[in-house]
């Protein structure tokens, strides 16, 4: 190689290029630089990039910049994972160099060696074996103490015997009693569990799974409580048995620790987390143990999607059709989607799992493009929850619930089962309203004088907050318009549920599940601990429509179904289809029948009725029929462009411009191909939410039936939008297959 060959860089900014710079001084630039970190000097700063090609420089290039240091010995992004990163970096129309930052763990992005893959595990000190006799029987720490006086126990092996071991731990640990010490990560294999016996549907769908060979999007398409996990996990041990790794997709962290523990019991290898509720080392070290091929499982939520594959065998996306798989801000990227194209780029099956699948999944499915496995029975004994849609009209309410839904939960709760309240907006109220004048509490940088922002009420109604944008305050002692008092709560939030029933339900725990209830480490799997096994109440949000496995549940109460029947979103009635499918999944799924009540204002809805009576797949049948007359995904490909601006008229001038590049070849005067279809363009719209954090919301919406067609042209416009005067004033994006048009 010449001595003044160049590195082409990826840098991780908001420009669509590469950039040049001479390897750092005795270095030779080698093809094998490709997938290499290196540290550039950028204007005053220096960044790390990633080494995307090599090349020579041309006889009028710029005098070109050093690189300060290659960070690696061997690539470390290379073969499949970057290929298919460059193939994401096309497809959502993001820099490449943006792309590739957030596939790597932040002590990678940020230039640190890849770290060793050793695990953890806990050991009672000196001080420790001394005192461990003393501790208060029954605590936490003198359980944890127990375990830790024969041998030290690894990190793995503690989730599996002490729910609650963290806390324990540290306690130990600041007394100095104990202390966490690194282990191979060979020695961490449990002994494996036998599972239960699969039914004929199950062992069907295992068998399909295993005789598939190379590439094969499976939909694992089965009822709530059918059995789907036993079907991975049988399909993940044959997968060991080949020498070959396994991924595993789930939509939230809090579904992590229980997917992790049944795992772990069962396949007999150290299992993996991966998900954002990890540190920044922890993530690392579980990113570089899946690159060199130390690693053979691992379960994690969205960027996993991510990790290094060098020996896949079989990727599989649980609750495929969950909305939280959809990346929203930054690079707008689907998980599902590019597990499928990781599949088919490896080789390896793709096993979407759902009870409720999404539109486009089934019409792959039906299309023939994805092997389709139905399981219609629940597992063992469990039976189909039965399933009650009550008339609220003309009926008083407390925090939302009827008399007849309160008797109800008493009953059941005296029948020694559990309930759960589902309410999928958190808070204590929507709005604080003054009952003397009308004025209520609006989000002074949300709402316009065309739209208001209500901010929810918090706290028992003690303080106010955003939910668009965060921002907090107190509730004011008077009326700010008026002077009154009458300031009263309007609507119902799970707080509120909750307060009413523990006045109503003291005997029992009640527990709320929702954003505010879960912000910390392993919080969820600590509030079901709590509930344990006997009578007790669970309120809460979306968090626990997903695949969550409450054996003791028995009754399920869902309270608002009004508010998805009458949305403008055209996704609105599959998202609300597949949340009360799944949500009303969770009652019945053991020896104990289970039961669900819809309170609703309109019961005659076609949207209930065809759900209760011809199931989910009776109303997606109908769904893609309305979708396809209307032009809609599945049928259609649409791109959303976004702009934000401090006044609304710098968002619209930007978006004219930009559509007057994105409008077709032949409103140009130029030539078009005969084959090509017309992509259609809307807007410049204000966003269904116009105005959030101070800042004014315009979109443009393109649509095409030709995904291909599509592509061209915003490949071909976006270098040209990127160069736009207005484009350094606004802050812009571009989603591509948006789930949400907000």
């Amino acid at each position: 190689m010449p001595s003044d060959s160049l590195f082409q860089v990826a840098l991780p900014v908001p420009l669509p290029r590469h950039f040049d710079y001479l390897p750092p001084v005795g270095h030779v630039v080698t093809p094998s630089d490709v997938g290499k970190r290196v540290r550039v000097p950028f204007g005053s700063r220096e960044l790390t990039g990633l080494v995307v090609a090599t090349g020579i420089p041309s006889a009028d290039a710029p005098e070109l910049r050093h690189a300060v240091a290659v960070l690696d010995t061997t690539a470390l992004l290379q073969g499949e994972l970057l290929d298919s990163l460059r193939w994401l970096a096309r497809y959502t129309h993001t820099p490449l160099g943006e792309v590739l930052a957030t596939a790597l763990p932040v002590t990678l992005r940020q230039g640190d060696p890849l770290p060793d893959t050793h695990a953890w595990a806990w050991r009672l000190t000196a001080q420790g074996m001394d005192e461990a006799p003393r501790l208060r029987t029954g605590s936490r720490p003198q359980r944890l103490a127990s375990l830790l006086l024969a041998s030290p126990r690894d990190e793995d092996a503690l989730a599996l015997l002490m729910q609650d071991w963290r806390t324990a731990a540290r306690a130990l640990a600041k007394r100095e009693l104990a202390e966490r010490v690194a282990v191979a990560s060979s020695t961490l294999a449990p002994d494996p569990q036998p599972g239960p016996a699969l039914n004929p549907q199950q062992e069907a769908a295992v068998a399909t799974i295993l005789e598939a060979r190379g590439f094969a999007p499976i939909l694992l398409d089965g009822v709530t409580g059918s059995g789907k996990t036993e079907v991975y996990l049988h399909a993940i041990a044959d997968c060991l048995r080949r020498g070959r790794q396994a991924l595993v997709l789930v939509p939230e962290i809090g579904l992590t620790p229980q997917t992790l523990a049944r795992f772990r019991q069962r396949l007999g290898v150290p299992v993996l987390a991966l998900h954002s509720g990890l540190n920044d080392g922890e993530r690392a070290r579980g990113w570089a143990a899946f690159a060199r091929g130390e690693a053979r499982v691992a379960v994690g939520t969205r960027s996993a999607v991510f990790t290094p594959l060098p020996e896949a065998g079989l990727i599989i996306v649980d609750e495929e059709h969950d909305g939280s798989y959809k990346q929203q801000d930054g690079m707008r990227y689907h998980a599902r989607d590019f597990a499928l194209v990781r599949g088919k780029a490896l080789d390896v099956p793709v096993i979407l799992g759902s009870a409720t699948p999404s539109l486009e999944s089934l019409h792959n499915a039906m299309g023939g493009r994805y092997r389709h496995l139905r399981l219609n029975h629940r597992a063992g004994e469990a039976q189909p929850p039965s399933v009650r849609v009550q008339d609220l009209r003309k009926r008083p309410l407390e925090a939302g619930l009827s008399r007849d839904t309160l008797a109800a939960i008493g009953g059941a709760l005296v029948a020694g089962g559990q309930v759960l309240v589902f309410k999928n907006r958190r808070g204590y109220a929507p709005v604080l309203m003054c009952h003397d004048c009308g004025w209520s509490a609006q989000c002074r940088r949300c709402g316009t004088p065309a739209r208001s922002s209500p901010m929810t009420v918090h706290g028992a109604g003690r303080r106010l907050q955003c939910h668009h944008c965060g921002a907090r305050q107190g509730v004011p002692p008077a009326c700010p318009d008026c002077g009154g008092l009458a300031l009263q709560p309007q609507g119902i939030g799970t707080e509120r549920i909750e307060e009413m029933l523990l006045e109503k339900f003291s005997d029992v725990p009640v527990l709320r599940i929702d954003r505010s209830t879960t912000q910390k480490r392993d919080a969820l799997a600590g509030h079901l601990q709590q509930l344990g096994e006997g009578p007790g109440i669970l309120v809460g949000t979306q968090i626990l429509a997903k695949g969550h496995d409450l054996p003791h549940l028995t009754l399920v109460v869902v309270v608002g179904v009004d508010e998805g029947l009458f949305s403008s979103d055209f996704r609105a009635g599959e998202k609300l289809a597949q949340q009360l499918i799944q949500v009303s999944g969770r009652a019945g799924r053991a020896h104990k029948p289970g039961e669900v009540w819809l309170q609703t204002h309109h019961p005659e809805h076609p949207l209930l009725h065809t759900l209760i009576n011809g199931g989910y797949h009776a109303f997606a049948e109908a769904e893609l029929a309305q979708r396809q007359a209307a032009g809609f995904p599945p049928f259609a490909h649409l791109a959303l462009l976004r702009a934000e601006a401090g006044h609304m008229e710098v968002a619209t001038g930007f978006l004219q411009a930009a559509k007057a590049l994105l409008a077709p070849a032949e409103s140009r005067g130029e030539a078009r191909a005969e084959a090509r279809a017309t992509p259609e363009i809307q807007g410049p719209l204000p966003a269904p939410m116009s105005r959030r954090a101070g800042m004014h919301r315009m979109q443009l919406l393109l649509s095409s039936s030709s995904r291909r067609d599509l592509h061209a042209l915003l490949d071909a416009a976006l270098p040209l939008i990127y160069a736009l005067p207005d484009a350094r004033k606004v802050r812009w994006s571009l989603d591509v297959d948006p789930l949400d048009l907000y």
